[in-house]
């Protein structure tokens, strides 16, 4: 639980919140993973801004990746002011900063970091306490899919799942510290709208009977860290395939993956970047590899290897 603290002593808070992959192939809208690509918020109380009544909020700093952010209703302040509804003092005025490593559009869980963010940040000043797990909640409520913001909000590998009422239900699976992880992406976003829309409506009886399996393959590799698991596992039908070929190099950026020694490598989350799993030694040279497949196809593109952050990130105050 989050300790209330009386606003007045408290000048404000800050957090840091890792970027996350999901799907993971077959793990759709229910796998993610946080790993090491960050945003960094701030929050300080300040004197009344506006008329009173409700939160008010004006922006500081904003720099790296989220000096592009709109400064009106971004991720970050949408879910400050939902939590601080729930929880705090509606007379309240507050200055939000931000700085992101974590590129926009590209599936790597930018709004899922800003969101959990938001959230945390309001719970560490709040006079009230909440839970986590409220907190996922308010960030399903936010988000509408809980595979991002769940790693954003307890580190991890996260399989979760929505439920009628109440937060989402979701477990932490087992990594083979003999993983690597690489990503790549282009210059271009891809929006989670657009690329939702790709989806059919239906698909095969036979698909929705692989996916499963596949899944079911990809939880063990992961656990064993077994090349041949991870191969099969990180196959996907159900959106993988629609979604492909509207990603500027993507089949190259795989294509040099898997030849560089990836085990898997498919779409992080809707896309524009690519994710894949490999050898631990060979994490960078996989990165490497997507990066320079996406350079020759699109003319530019940026690859990373990271780590999995495995521990929930916790708020300090600034007193």
């Amino acid at each position: 639980m989050f300790e209330g603290i009386d606003g007045a002593t408290v000048r404000g808070a800050r957090v840091r919140i890792a970027c996350s992959t999901s799907n993971l192939g077959p793990g759709f809208d229910l796998a993610g993973l946080a790993l090491s690509l960050f945003l960094d918020a701030r929050v300080e109380r300040v004197e009344r801004i506006g008329s009173g009544g409700a939160p008010a909020f004006a922006w500081g700093e904003l720099s790296g990746r989220a000096a592009s952010w709109p400064r009106e209703r971004n991720k970050l302040a949408l879910a400050f002011e939902r939590a601080w509804r729930e929880l705090g003092d509606q007379d309240a005025s507050f200055r939000l900063h931000a700085h992101s490593e974590i590129p926009i559009g590209r599936g790597l869980g930018s709004s899922g970091a800003a969101t959990a963010a938001g959230l945390l940040l309001a719970a560490a000043l709040a006079p009230r306490p909440i839970s986590r797990e409220a907190l996922l909640g308010l960030g399903l409520e936010l988000e509408g899919h809980p595979d991002n913001i769940t790693p954003a909000l307890f580190g991890g590998l996260t399989f979760s799942v929505p439920r009628e009422f109440g937060p989402p239900v979701f477990v932490h699976g087992r990594l083979s510290p003999a993983l690597g992880f690489a990503t790549a992406w282009p210059a271009s976003e891809f929006e989670t709208r657009v690329a939702r829309g790709l989806l059919p409506k239906t698909v095969p009886f036979a698909d929705a009977v692989e996916n499963p399996r596949r899944l079911a393959l990809l939880i063990a590799g992961l656990e064993r860290g077994d090349p041949e698991l991870l191969a099969l596992g990180g196959e996907d039908r159900l959106h993988v395939p629609y979604r492909l070929n509207a990603i500027p190099g993507a089949r190259a950026g795989l294509a040099a993956a898997r030849e560089a020694g990836a085990w898997l490598a498919t779409i992080s989350g809707a896309g524009s970047a690519l994710f894949a799993i490999g050898p631990r030694e060979r994490a960078s040279s996989i990165a490497d590899a997507m990066r320079a497949a996406l350079v020759t196809t699109t003319g530019d593109g940026e690859g990373r290897a990271l780590e999995v952050v495995s521990e929930p990130p916790r708020p300090a105050l600034d007193s």
